[in-house]
C-alpha cells in the first residue's frame, strides 16, 4: 500500500517539551485522525512535516518526497489549515485569489470562487469580519482550489458550533473520495476521529501511544473496575492510569488481558475520550515516578 506520509523516529527537543522517537505512516486514500490533549505535541509534529521546525533527528516523507530537500514541491501539493486565520485581516476575498494565483502553479481561481459561493462567504465584506466558521471554510476554500493531494489540518474544527464542525467534517470526506488524496487531521475532539477518520494515531506527553485503524483502537482498551481488594499484582503491572479510592478501583487495560481478570471484576469497551483520559493519567503518572527517583 502507498504511503502518502511516512515518519520515522522523529525527535525534536524543546526546552520542556521533546518528541520522542515519533513513528507513524498515513496510506494514500485514507484519513487519519492525529489525536492527543492539547500539549501532546500534535503541532510540533506537523510543524516538523512542514519543515517550519528543524528537527534533531528522524525522517519525514510526504508524497514520497524528502520533508527538508523537496520542500518547495511539497508544499506545491500539499493543502495546509490551521486553528487561526493566516491572511491579514484587512484583505477580501478577491485580493487573497490574487495574492494565491502567484503562489501555487496549480491555483484555480474559477474553483475558489465556485467554493466561496458554496461556503456561502461574503466576497465583499473583509475576511477578518468572518465568523470562527467562515474563516475555517476561507481557509479551506484555498486548500481546495488547488491540485493537492494531500491535506493537513491543525485542529481546524475547534471553536466550531455543531452544524458548522458537521459541514466541515462532510468536505473533507468529499476530498477523499476519489482514493487518490489524503488527510492528516489533528484534533482532541475525538467525536469528530470517530465521525470520518480511518486511521488514527494517538501521541501523547511526545510519544506515540498507538498508531493504526481506527476499528483496531476501539477494540484495543477495556475499562475495568472492581472492590479495591481485587487489584492484583498483575493488574499494578498491566493496567494503564490505575485509580483506587475507599470504595473500590478502576483503570484502563489491553482487551487481550480481559480473560485473565479475578472474579468480580467487571470490563466494558473504552470509548475514545475514554482512551485519552487513562492515557494522560498514565503519563502524569510516569512524570511522578521518574520524580521520585
Amino acid at each position: 500500500m502507498e504511503n502518502v506520509l511516512e515518519i520515522n523516529d522523529l525527535c525534536k527537543r524543546y526546552k520542556g517539551f521533546e518528541l520522542k522517537n515519533v513513528s507513524f505512516t498515513l496510506p494514500k486514500g485514507y484519513i487519519m485522525g492525529f489525536v492527543g490533549q492539547n500539549g501532546s505535541g500534535k503541532t510540533t509534529t506537523i510543524r516538523s512535516i512542514l519543515n517550519m521546525a528543524n528537527i534533531n533527528s528522524g525522517e519525514i516523507k510526504v508524497l514520497g518526497l524528502d520533508s527538508v530537500k523537496d520542500e518547495i514541491q511539497i508544499k506545491q501539493r500539499t493543502g495546509v489549515v490551521l486553528d487561526s486565520l493566516y491572511f491579514a485581516e484587512h484583505l477580501y476575498i478577491s485580493e487573497i485569489d490574487k495574492m494565491l494565483r502567484h503562489f501555487y502553479e496549480s491555483w484555480n481561481s474559477e474553483k475558489f470562487y465556485t467554493l466561496a459561493k458554496r461556503f456561502s462567504l461574503p466576497v465583499k465584506k473583509k475576511v477578518g469580519s468572518f465568523s470562527k466558521g467562515m474563516k475555517m471554510k476561507l481557509m479551506i476554500a484555498c486548500a481546495l482550489s488547488r491540485d493537492t493531494q494531500f491535506l493537513i489540518l491543525d485542529e481546524p474544527t475547534s471553536g466550531l458550533d455543531p452544524v458548522a464542525r458537521d459541514e466541515l467534517l462532510g468536505i473533507l470526506s468529499d476530498y477523499i473520495e476519489d482514493g487518490e488524496r489524503s488527510i492528516l487531521f489533528s484534533t482532541h475532539i475525538t467525536a469528530d476521529v470517530e465521525h470520518i477518520a480511518d486511521y488514527v494515531t494517538v501521541l501523547q506527553g511526545g510519544k506515540v501511544w498507538f498508531t493504526g485503524t481506527k476499528d483496531e483502537l476501539a477494540e484495543k482498551y477495556i475499562i475495568i473496575k472492581g472492590e479495591r481488594s481485587a487489584v492484583s499484582e498483575a493488574i499494578k503491572k498491566y493496567s494503564i492510569g490505575l485509580r483506587t479510592r475507599a470504595t473500590g478501583f478502576e483503570a484502563m487495560l489491553d482487551s487481550a488481558y480481559k480473560n485473565e481478570l479475578p472474579q468480580g471484576v467487571e470490563y466494558e469497551k473504552a470509548d475514545f475520550d475514554e482512551i485519552l483520559v487513562y492515557i494522560s493519567r498514565e503519563d502524569k503518572k510516569g512524570d511522578n515516578d521518574e520524580r521520585d527517583n
